[in-house]
């Protein structure tokens, strides 16, 4: 889709792709960011077992994408590949960043309801609890401005949301997660100008408000879970959006 100084931003095409990817989702959010409610999501990130399992579960969902009434995929598994070090002439998945058209109305995008029962179905009841009550109140917002976008009279009624963005720490400060960005931020101008959402790490929400993504509101996102979960490690996320 776009290329710059050795990097290249293109639509991911096969499960090497997505191996190499999960490789960048567990060094950017299991090792440098530590970010506990994606350890708990992606038991066995730091083996090569688990990495291979999550592989597979991203192909998968991949594999299962639906289109929209004017036949464009609702979401977009992107990946950026730069030269392998390790191998001449080859290149590898340096970043992901999957982007996704959610609406309430049919035909406009997926629905997005934040139901995560099938995902926890292996955990011990503390765990699920726990991870239940996190995903609600991360998603709590996106949900309700799904509803507010779908009865506003919008026209397309539909978010384009960066789901996830992710970038090896071997390759960051490269502008790798930018152009993931801005790759999207184009795709939604062409779907009829939608606003983009998503919900903003510590370290991912400098390059978001860089191109163009406001907090909504300030601090960051509240999480309502139960007092014996107070202690637990719990990720800063904040809710941004272009139109804030």
């Amino acid at each position: 889709m776009t290329a710059n100084n050795d990097v290249i931003i293109s639509p991911c095409e096969t499960e090497r792709d997505f191996r190499q990817a999960q490789h960048c989702l567990s060094e950017a959010f299991g090792h440098q960011a530590k970010d506990a409610l994606w350890r708990l999501m992606t038991p066995g990130w730091d083996t090569e077992e688990g990495q291979a399992k999550q592989a597979q579960i991203l192909t998968k969902r991949w594999q299962s994408i639906t289109t929209n009434k004017d036949g464009q995929p609702n979401a977009l598994y992107l990946k950026a590949t730069v030269p392998d070090p390790d191998n001449q002439g080859e290149r590898r998945v340096a970043g992901i960043a999957i982007w996704k058209q959610l609406s309430f109305v049919e035909g406009y995008g997926d629905p997005f309801y934040g139901d995560m029962e099938e995902a926890l179905t292996d955990y011990d009841d503390q765990k699920r609890r726990f991870a239940t009550q996190m995903f609600n109140s991360l998603w709590k917002r996106r949900i309700a401005y799904m509803r507010e976008v779908e009865k506003s009279g919008r026209n397309p009624p539909a978010i384009f949301t960066l789901d996830c963005c992710a970038v090896d720490p071997a390759y960051q400060r490269r502008g790798i997660a930018a152009k993931l960005v801005e790759v999207g931020l184009e795709e939604a101008k062409k779907r009829g100008n939608l606003e983009c959402t998503t919900e903003g790490s510590t370290m991912g929400r400098p390059v978001y408000r860089r191109l163009g993504f406001k907090d909504e509101g300030t601090g960051d996102i509240p999480w309502e879970v139960d007092a014996e979960f107070e202690t637990w490690d719990k990720p800063p996320n904040v809710f941004l959006r272009t139109w804030a």
